[in-house]
């Protein structure tokens, strides 16, 4: 009988020492297992600059917003323009025979739609401004009423640039009041810096609207070959900066200018995201047109 019971008592232990050995390889197992080492301070940095430092944190992508001014007379270029498959911006001259037409055209095909404002300049024909310009020999009340007048006419206007302009960009009785206009109906303003003297962002920053200006013609000499320069140099300056804004024309050269578009998009947006320029004043300002714009 005691042999019997020393057997049992043998075996259970034996049974036990297996049992709780095995226990404690497999938790040895899991402590003993290899962590990921953690990352160095050089690939830290890597993925804090990529924008993958935290999780859920994208890359930023610079952003390059091309406007494309003279829209509203059924310049050349302008049906290969709305046809563009990437965002833009539509600057429409008012009361010209296609201004509605081309505005509603562009805000169908999801492009931005701006005003541009014809201004006088200091030297050029009186001709090339058009109908309704802001001239600095008007009052004040024939300038607020010019500004209300071609804002009511050209449909989904986000915004306004100047066309010309480079005497009236200068003038700061002039400007004052076109930017009150503007913030009152819930427009930004875009300068398109054909004055280096301009006022327009000193006083958009006083009235507390976003200073938004050009940073590159792009069709100063009418060849394609010197409108995909331009654009690369855009490009350039959107990844130096995070963005860039870039102006181009429809006219007689309007189909030139298009088509160095056209053959540079796969290139450029491998590097750029193409956004309207109401995107990247969201972006760069904290500004919110109150009332919105009505379209």
């Amino acid at each position: 009988m005691r042999k019997a019971f020393k057997k049992l008592v043998i075996l259970l232990c034996t049974i036990w020492m297996i049992v709780y050995g095995a226990q404690i390889g497999y938790g040895e197992g899991v402590a003993s297992t290899p962590t990921a080492d953690p990352p160095n301070q050089e690939t830290k940095e890597m993925h804090e600059e990529s924008g993958r430092g935290r999780p859920g944190q994208e890359a930023k992508v610079n952003k390059l917003a091309v406007i494309i001014d003279d829209f509203g007379n059924d310049q050349k270029g302008t049906q290969e323009m709305l046809s563009l498959p990437i965002k833009i911006t539509v600057a429409v001259m008012p009361f010209l025979p296609t201004s509605v037409k081309d505005a509603e055209a562009a805000h169908r095909q999801g492009h931005d739609v701006i005003i541009h404002m014809p201004m006088e300049p200091k030297q050029g024909r009186s001709s090339w401004l058009g109908p309704g310009a802001i001239l600095s020999s008007l009052t004040d009340e024939e300038i607020r009423e010019r500004m209300e007048e071609a804002i009511d006419s050209v449909p989904y206007a986000v915004g306004i640039n100047n066309h010309m302009g480079s005497k009236v960009t200068g003038d700061e009785r002039v400007m004052s009041i076109v930017l009150d206009v503007c913030r009152e109906r819930g427009l930004f303003f875009i300068d398109s810096k054909t004055n280096y003297h301009s006022v327009i962002g000193k006083l958009a920053a006083e009235k507390g609207m976003p200073s938004i200006a050009n940073d590159i013609f792009l069709d100063d000499v009418h060849t394609v070959q010197h409108v995909s320069k331009q654009l690369l140099t855009a490009v350039q300056h959107a990844e130096e900066r995070t963005s860039c804004i870039a102006i181009g024309h429809v006219g007689k050269y309007g189909i030139r200018t298009a088509e160095a578009l056209k053959g540079t998009i796969p290139k450029l947006q491998a590097k750029v995201e193409f956004v309207g320029i109401s995107d990247l004043v969201r972006e760069r300002s904290s500004w919110r047109p109150n009332p919105l714009p009505a379209n």
